[in-house]
């Protein structure tokens, strides 16, 4: 393969055509962050150039495609926002939408390949690939399929059936090089020995994906292909079939390719869907926010600009080119990410705020019971949660002290609270936020205060012990505000039996 690095083109097919897109997993399990940022591209796109986004089911491989994995890739569609103008749920006029609804349609295209004498039959074994690869990368030479089967006489082939062999079906690669403008990368060229003929149906005669995605893309219109880069080597094939499928009428035009960078992991390793970080499903179960977590995988890879990396997802559709992403490959930064989705979590106004956090709110995930979540008692502090959360689901930690009847103490936490003299400083606070005006957290703050200094304590190693007997923790939501929430008579109650176990 070469590359000439040259200057990138956004429209390869001419003015003013409305693109059409297309986003097509396989349901293999949970999706994967690679997966949305390949979704999310392709719907900015089709957005931004009001096009059309194409969703296609790719489940021809019955023993890893599950109903339940379809059902989830429709459920995170949804999460994320994207919407589809064609595909399952909505129909459209390329029908159906799922690979293993459209079997008779590949065949009928396979075979006119083979009458056409664009594919033919393969007999060799696999042994016998595997023996002639070897031969060929002992003598330095290509070790791609060697081209035996491509004109076998009448004679060979009867011989091959005698002998009770299957055959699968090569598409005919032309000896030449291919040269493609990707809308990524550049110029980027394939020279013929490193891409031979290659399968595109089995033995069984089920098709591969060699065959059945460029035929759907062909059947579908599809005139922008924005993918992996893993998927990059395969492009010189697509096209050749591609020029073969316009010759047969199956095709009207070679769509424009782009390859989206790898995202990485750990490692610079690229990111798998054995690594935890990557399931898209973690994101969801922690409380992202959709528009949180599309906003950071957009900058895998692209920007809206060099100095600013928050911006709403309509932003992105107003800015983005395909021609600007970054062919580099992209870190995933969990850190980063979180960060980003905690600065989309303070842009929520507090009523969806408020509403976003209710599943962390009730069972599961909430410990306490039904009956003593107290609904006024979560709209006062949700402000106050708001500005220091990352994810939503860190909201039951958070609150959780307002609604069980004792706070779940953290054994280390209360470890580095309770140091000697702890007891005595608990005594005084006590007094003085008994006296205290509840109806202000900067009484309450002042009350806490002059304990700490009648004990020669700033405020920071004074409230510390009061934040552990009323909180559990040591680290929390703002002291004052929480402990005017809680109530006198709870945050009082509290203290007296933190100074019980202190001096049991």
């Amino acid at each position: 393969m070469a590359n000439a690095n040259s200057p990138k083109s956004s429209t390869p097919l001419g003015q003013g055509v409305p693109p059409r897109v297309r986003f097509c997993p396989s349901p293999t399990g949970n999706p994967h962050v690679g997966l949305v940022r390949t979704a999310l591209f392709n719907w900015a796109f089709a957005r931004h150039n009001e096009g059309t986004l194409v969703f296609r089911i790719e489940d021809t491989d019955a023993a890893r495609d599950s109903e339940e994995s379809y059902n989830q890739l429709l459920d995170s569609m949804r999460w994320l926002g994207f919407d589809w103008d064609e595909g399952p749920e909505i129909g459209g006029p390329h029908a159906p939408y799922r690979q293993s609804q459209r079997m008779d349609i590949y065949k009928d295209v396979a075979q006119k390949l083979l009458d056409a004498g664009h594919a033919y039959h393969c007999y060799c074994s696999t042994e016998e690939l595997d023996a002639r690869r070897e031969a060929a990368r002992a003598a330095g030479k290509p070790s791609g399929y060697d081209g035996h089967c491509r004109d076998l006489t009448d004679e060979q082939t009867a011989a091959y059936v005698a002998e009770g062999r299957t055959p699968i079906v090569r598409f005919r690669m032309p000896d030449e090089a291919i040269t493609f403008d990707d809308l990524v990368r550049g110029e980027i060229t394939y020279l013929p020995e490193n891409v031979p003929d290659y399968g595109i149906v089995r033995a069984n005669g089920a098709p591969l994906y060699t065959l059945v995605n460029p035929v759907d893309d062909a059947l579908m219109e599809i005139t922008h292909v924005l993918r992996g880069e893993d998927l990059l080597s395969s492009t010189p094939r697509q096209i050749a079939l591609y020029k073969a499928l316009i010759e047969l009428g199956v095709a009207k035009e070679t769509p424009a390719f782009g390859h989206l960078p790898y995202v990485m992991g750990e490692g610079n390793k690229k990111l798998s869907k054995r690594d935890p970080e990557s399931s898209l499903n973690l994101y969801r179960e922690r409380g992202f926010l959709p528009e949180g977590l599309l906003n950071y995988l957009s900058l895998l890879g692209w920007s809206l600009s060099a100095d600013r990396d928050i911006f709403s997802i309509g932003e992105m559709v107003a800015a983005f080119d395909v021609t600007d992403v970054n062919p580099n490959p992209a870190r995933f930064d969990l850190k980063k990410c979180e960060a980003i989705n905690a600065d989309h979590i303070r842009l929520l106004d507090v009523k969806d705020f408020t509403e976003r956090c209710a599943p962390w709110l009730r069972a599961p995930f909430a410990p306490w019971a039904p009956e003593d979540f107290d609904e006024a008692k979560w709209q006062a502090i949700a402000p106050h949660a708001q500005s220091r959360m990352k994810v939503l689901s860190e909201i039951t930690d958070n609150v959780d002290f307002l609604f069980l009847p004792e706070p779940a103490v953290d054994e280390a936490s209360w470890t580095k609270a309770m140091k000697e003299g702890s007891d005595a400083l608990l005594r005084t606070a006590r007094e003085k936020l008994d006296a205290a005006d509840w109806s202000s957290p900067e009484s309450l703050k002042e009350a806490v205060l002059a304990a700490g200094e009648e004990h020669g304590l700033k405020l920071g190693k004074a409230q510390a012990p009061v934040r552990v007997a009323v909180t559990g923790r040591t680290v929390g939501l703002p002291l004052f505000e929480s402990l005017e929430i809680l109530g006198k008579e709870k945050t009082l109650a509290r203290v007296d039996a933190a100074l019980e176990r202190l001096t049991a």
